[in-house]
């Protein structure tokens, strides 16, 4: 096995930042990480079909600050801000805590390897054949100015018996480079054949 390293921790403080910004050391520390995956998963569990792509977390004295990016802001607010309310509700619950919540769009879902990777399992779901769900991909990123971008997938596609990895890859990804703008996200799929998992990898122009 070779040495992995995350693209976006690789890149921390070079062209991109913390997801949760707040300090804490000790129990407080473990206590707060572990009211962040809570947070998280709550927020996801809610906006399955907005596209959230990001949460950033910022913690204050007596206040928790919660940006969501995602692709279809009008979907998480919902009619009148209704569900965006009931989102904020659930998450005071969660954290005894007053919690502003703050709805960010992101203009090119197709440049968001996250929503790429998602996009990609969902229409393995609908069991559309890899590649060509790959290949799509690619070229809609590839149109919308993508300067590369790496796609894989892995387990038992097309139903097979023995579990492999495919991927398709356009123009550059230079993993190696710090001042490259990467962006990383992974995606699941829950098949037939069982799990296939979905890795977007793209440079932003």
């Amino acid at each position: 096995m070779g040495r992995k390293v995350h693209p976006v921790g690789f890149r921390l403080k070079i062209n991109r930042d913390w997801d949760a910004r707040w300090f804490a050391t000790g129990a407080r520390y473990r206590d707060l990480l572990q009211e962040d995956f809570r947070v998280r998963q709550y927020i996801e569990s809610e906006g399955k079909r907005a596209g959230i792509s990001r949460i950033e977390i910022e913690r204050y004295p007596n206040q928790v600050l919660v940006t969501i990016w995602t692709a279809r802001p009008g979907v998480l607010i919902g009619r009148k801000g209704e569900s965006v309310k009931r989102l904020r509700t659930g998450l005071e619950e969660l954290t005894g805590k007053k919690v502003r919540v703050e709805v960010e769009e992101i203009e090119k879902p197709d440049l968001d390897a996250k929503l790429v990777a998602e996009n990609v399992a969902n229409q393995l779901e609908r069991r559309i054949g890899h590649s060509r769900a790959m290949r799509r991909a690619v070229g809609q990123a590839i149109r919308q100015g993508a300067e590369g971008i790496k796609i894989q997938t892995s387990g038992r596609l097309a139903a097979a018996e023995m579990a492999r990895r495919e991927w398709q890859m356009e123009g550059r990804v230079p993993r190696n480079t710090l001042r490259a703008n990467i962006d990383y996200g992974t995606a699941e799929a829950l098949t037939t054949a069982g799990r296939i998992g979905s890795q977007g990898l793209g440079v932003q122009g």
